[in-house]
């Protein structure tokens, strides 16, 4: 991904949430409803998420809930980009307008507490629900993503990837697995405590300690809170797996070669973009380049100790993991 390239997947984001907080700027004017052949426009404040869903929640549990929810998706939404093995600028832009659809509508639950609706379609007596433009482009994005997985579905997942199975070197992939997720639960400890206390102080600090008072709002933010943290601590451990997984599989395919090698099968070593220790490839070249070298000259080869060819490969050599490479 070159720089402009990255500038196309950002900027449909920016002008999605531009556009859809312009538009509910201009919408706070609508004092009647307005129709428009089918289409109607009519103010409504949303306190829920699309379409009202979870309206009935507390206002504590519902307002951090979802506008928590909408800073995990952008951190969800970083994470793919950086992780997703391909260009495929079409489905990199649909994840941009379904994350600025998203964001557009966290802004306002965040400062107003509930989101503006002011568009919906009616078709005789039948009315649809009121919703807004990041709702409406958020279905672009959909489309874009859809398009773009049928389109690039072989190179997502291609049919001769050697590369299939994430479980490569299991010790090693487990211990950067919980080791990612042990560092994640720890700092979302110290934000909770410190979240916690604060608003303990404050509803103290405004009301007096009064316990009804305080369980209403100290339980959901708990609730809350302790669901965000595990969801959180399950994203990461599926992180740690693409990871490790990026770094077990050179290595892998390095101690592969170099036992083929000594077993008189020749061959060159080709890694998958995206991985670590890329300067293997050249490394191995170099071997075979100062072996072949050495036997045209009539020089002793290097004798390896009894044994160590059958090192090489520390973990699990079955059929399945023995593909990759």
């Amino acid at each position: 991904m070159k720089k402009r390239e990255w500038l196309l997947v950002i900027l449909p984001m920016a002008l999605t949430i531009t556009i859809d907080q312009a538009t509910k700027l201009w919408a706070l004017d609508l004092l009647a409803t307005r129709q428009f052949g089918f289409l109607g426009l009519s103010l409504h404040y949303n306190k829920g998420a699309m379409l009202g869903l979870f309206s009935s929640l507390p206002p504590i549990l519902r307002i951090v809930s979802l506008s928590t929810g909408g800073a995990f998706l952008l951190f969800t939404y970083v994470i793919v980009q950086y992780l997703l093995p391909i260009k495929s600028l079409l489905l990199r832009m649909g994840m941009s307008i379904l994350m600025g659809g998203i964001l557009g509508n966290v802004i306002d639950r965040t400062y107003a507490g509930a989101v503006v609706d002011f568009i919906f379609f009616s078709f005789g007596n039948w009315n649809s629900p009121v919703f807004n433009l990041a709702d409406a482009l958020q279905w672009v994005g959909y489309i874009f993503l859809v398009t773009a997985l049928l389109k690039d579905s072989e190179l997502l997942w291609p049919q001769n990837n050697l590369r299939k199975f994430y479980w490569i070197n299991p010790q090693f992939q487990l211990k950067y697995c919980l080791t990612l997720m042990f560092v994640g639960v720890g700092f979302a400890m110290i934000a909770g405590v410190f979240s916690y206390t604060f608003l303990r102080f404050m509803v103290v600090d405004l009301v007096g300690n009064n316990k009804k008072m305080l369980d209403q709002f100290l339980i959901p933010f708990i609730q809350t809170f302790s669901a965000f943290t595990v969801a959180f601590a399950s994203f990461l451990f599926l992180i740690g797996r693409v990871l490790s997984h990026r770094v077990a599989g050179p290595m892998y395919a390095f101690e592969r070669f170099l036992k083929d090698y000594i077993q008189g099968k020749t061959h060159s070593l080709k890694l998958r973009k995206g991985d670590e220790f890329l300067h293997l490839e050249q490394l191995s070249q170099m071997i075979i380049e100062h072996l072949e070298t050495k036997a045209t000259k009539n020089e002793p080869l290097p004798i390896l100790p009894r044994g160590a060819s059958n090192q090489l490969l520390s973990h699990d050599d079955s059929p399945e993991v023995r593909s990759v490479g």
